[in-house]
């Protein structure tokens, strides 16, 4: 049994592992770049005209036998820890003969992407796992893990072969919405694997354990208190976490939470995984407003239904101005057309509910520059959905990995200074027997 992490060793984003034995050969995700080689954001405009084997001379896809078209002896399965384009955002280039292995629900949010975003990802050759059942691909016996992560649906991989193992831990947290999730884990875990393939991403960058959503929750009901006030949050549409600890806190404010056709669609999708609130007769304080440049864009691409969908839950923005101060609406920067529709929100409050470093966007500060231009008031309200560093000890503990291997960090190197285990520093693109 052999191992190559393709890119993330040095780098958080364009996750991609190749597993491979005498017989049997599968990537664990295959994600989009978030970083060019010179550090710079990565901007896949540059790219999405060039054919695979440009992209390959490039750097951009790995060089892997068996992915592309033209293949003579395709790979035997792709398998998909979550819905973050950073883990499954070049599936595209992959031959679509070649299996993919993902749940359901995370299935859901791309499929519904591709309706609202320009960016389309399509996977033509699903097969669906389930969490803590094994499955089967040749010499491979995988074991998903539920894990606890910003993102909807988000699993870590138990891959065994042969009695050799390693253990993938994908993107994950403790101090989410689904903190009996990582608990479970912690008391059933895999033992003695081989290589712990660990995220690091907050590693270099925290100091103190993030705040729970929980916490979180507290911290917005605090805002929605204050008196005659509208809330605009900018967050996610896509963070399912942080859309729960939105609307209850708007239940314990009185508070009416709008969202957008996007997110409403979503929402709705991902309702029957998780009984979490959607636009229905069952949750009559969330109400969806229609936001021009979505609903022109649904129209002229023949998705009018999605509208029509969701009519009778409809909240335009005459009442969403009258009623200001009862209203919370999530929103983002390319509805700031709709906003300007909207009379007598001045003096409101935004609360930025991202990490941080989105800040630094243009849309970003344009969108914020103008809501100030208007007396909004910033408040920031997040927590990260990556474990912090007693997370990470947490689940060595758990596993009592034999080695440990940096992945989706900036940082490997710091590594050895956390960790009691032998940490082994690779190389995008070095081969490890197991």
């Amino acid at each position: 049994m052999y191992f190559k992490i393709h890119r993330g060793t040095k780098e958080i984003g364009g996750s991609c592992v190749e597993v491979w034995t005498e017989n049997t050969r599968i990537l664990l995700d295959f994600g989009m770049p978030l970083v060019e080689k010179d550090g710079k954001e990565f901007n896949f405009n540059k790219y999405k005209a060039l054919k695979a084997e440009e992209l390959v001379e490039l750097g951009v896809l790995p060089d892997i036998d068996g992915l592309y078209d033209g293949s003579d002896n395709f790979i035997d399965g792709v398998v998909i820890s979550h819905a973050h384009q950073d883990h499954y955002g070049l599936i595209n280039y992959i031959n679509k003969k070649v299996k993919h292995y993902l749940g359901e629900a995370t299935h859901k949010i791309i499929e519904i992407s591709n309706v609202f975003m320009s960016q389309k990802i399509f996977i033509t050759n699903p097969t669906y796992f389930e969490k803590e059942i094994p499955f089967q691909i040749g010499d491979f016996t995988i074991t998903p893990y539920w894990a606890d992560h910003s993102a909807f649906d988000s699993y870590s991989f138990l891959v065994e072969s042969k009695r050799k193992s390693i253990f993938y831990s994908g993107d994950f947290r403790k101090h989410g919405r689904k903190t009996n999730a990582f608990k479970w884990f912690t008391h059933n875990a895999p033992q003695n694997v081989d290589y712990l393939l660990l995220e690091g991403t907050t590693i270099g960058r925290e100091s103190e354990p993030f705040k729970s959503e929980t916490k979180i929750e507290r911290e917005l009901i605090d805002v929605f208190k204050q008196q005659g006030k509208i809330n605009l949050i900018y967050t996610s549409g896509q963070n399912i976490d942080r859309l729960v600890s939105i609307y209850k806190a708007c239940n314990k404010t009185g508070k009416t939470l709008v969202v957008d056709v996007y997110i409403a669609a979503i929402l709705n999708a991902l309702y029957p995984f998780a009984h979490i609130q959607h636009p229905s007769k069952e949750f009559k304080n969330l109400k969806v407003m229609f936001p021009y440049y979505t609903s022109q864009r649904l129209k002229e691409t023949g998705n009018k239904n999605i509208l029509y969908q969701f009519k009778e839950f409809k909240i335009i923005k005459e009442e969403i101005g009258i009623q200001k101060d009862k209203i919370v609406m999530v929103v983002r920067p390319s509805m700031q057309k709709d906003l300007e529709k909207i009379e007598g929100i001045e003096g409101g409050n935004l609360v930025y509910s991202m990490w941080k470093g989105y800040l630094d966007k243009p849309d970003t500060k344009k969108f914020i520059d103008y809501l100030t231009s208007r007396q909004f008031s910033l408040v920031k309200i997040h927590t990260s959905g990556h474990a912090d560093k007693e997370t990470l000890k947490e689940m060595v503990d758990a596993i009592k990995p034999k080695n440990i291997v940096p992945i989706h960090t900036f940082h490997g190197s710091i590594y050895k200074k956390i960790f009691s285990t032998p940490v082994v520093e690779l190389k995008d693109g070095e081969i490890k027997q197991v």
